[in-house]
């Protein structure tokens, strides 16, 4: 039996369902898709068999149902997604049986959520601050070897081991390194044309120095330093960016590069929801889904702030929400055991 939207709705196994994202927040505009979200139940033989299903979606992730029990689970743990869905308003409410209706909003909102929506968001903002990063000092494709790391001492100045070989007219593969005791990265540089040396590096794909044994009495041409931990930090910023290339999102990035943020605007935008989302749980014993703030918010979402006015702003908000939750007098937790009285009042409904 396979389990997908179509079966979903064509056994009637939905509970609940309305329409999420950007339109129940009033945040949409002409180019916003319309995401769905719902909570449904499996049938008998597939909830109590071996092939129990948590959620159904489709493709793009655009239309997901939760199966009752793990909405539940979800609620228990005040996950933002979830919280919205049943903070919904009515116009965006698609179907809501009265089976769903015995979940109370009453006892949902908890000081839990100062880490789910303003722990999330904050952690978007350093998200954020590494796009901001990454958007400002772009990594070229090509690689840096480990002879961009390198350099010698010369008359008291530090000089790129490129420039050095290039003004004695030296190449590297007829060089020496031999480590210098008590001195970290730090050898004696040899060069001969007679003695087979092992050069600096073996190859330009190469991720160390080579050392080379030499004879007592060589004369070292000078004091050689490897930056490692330089070209190791490098290594890994090469990766994480070049990564980042391949998966990220090219109409948003595009989008954020044109309007010049140099941040990932849309989830910025988000980012702010969240907190004054979660400032308004803390003083208002609410959540506010559909938002108020519009203006502003797009105002991000359109790249008409400067990236570095919106961390000061989010720091500040963050500071904000953290006070009104002190001062909050929500309870600690949700109401678990009612949740779970409530799923089991459900299924028994459902499979009797």
């Amino acid at each position: 039996m396979k389990i997908n939207i179509n079966f979903l709705k064509e056994n009637n196994l939905i509970l609940f369902e309305c329409i999420s994202g950007s339109t129940a927040y009033g945040l949409n505009t002409a180019s916003s898709d319309i995401d769905i979200k719902g909570v449904f139940y499996l049938p008998k033989e597939q909830f109590f068999g071996l092939n129990y299903i948590p959620q159904v979606s489709d493709e793009k992730n655009d239309v997901v149902y939760y199966e009752i029990g793990r909405f539940i689970e979800l609620l228990s743990v005040s996950n933002p997604n979830i919280l919205e869905m049943m903070f919904t308003d009515e116009q965006f409410i698609k179907i809501n049986c009265p089976l769903f209706q015995k979940i109370k909003k009453d006892f949902l909102l908890s000081i839990a959520c100062k880490n789910t929506f303003a722990g999330y968001a904050f952690s978007q903002i350093k998200k954020a601050k590494g796009l901001n990063k990454k958007i400002v000092n772009p990594i070229d494709k090509k690689r840096k070897t480990v002879l961009d790391f390198c350099y010698v001492s010369e008359f008291g100045k530090s000089i790129p081991i490129h420039k050095y070989l290039e003004a004695n007219k030296l190449k590297q593969e007829n060089c020496g390194l031999v480590k210098l005791n008590h001195m970290k990265d730090v050898f004696a540089l040899y060069h001969s044309l007679v003695i087979n040396y092992s050069g600096i590096i073996s190859s330009e794909k190469a991720n160390d120095i080579s050392l080379s044994s030499v004879e007592k009495g060589e004369k070292a041409l000078a004091t050689f330093y490897f930056n490692k931990d330089g070209y190791s930090q490098y290594c890994k910023e090469y990766k994480q960016y070049w990564d980042w290339v391949a998966k990220r999102n090219e109409a948003r990035y595009e989008n954020t590069v044109s309007n010049e943020a140099n941040y990932d605007a849309k989830n910025m935008m988000h980012t702010f929801r969240l907190l004054n989302m979660a400032e308004e749980i803390a003083t208002e014993s609410t959540l506010n889904v559909f938002r108020k703030d519009r203006e502003f918010l797009l105002s991000i979402k359109n790249g008409e702030r400067t990236y570095d006015e919106l961390v000061q702003l989010a720091e500040k908000k963050l500071k904000k929400v953290q006070l009104a939750f002190d001062n909050s007098d929500l309870n600690k937790e949700p109401n678990i055991k009612a949740l779970e009285n409530i799923l089991i009042e459900i299924r028994t409904e459902l499979y009797k």
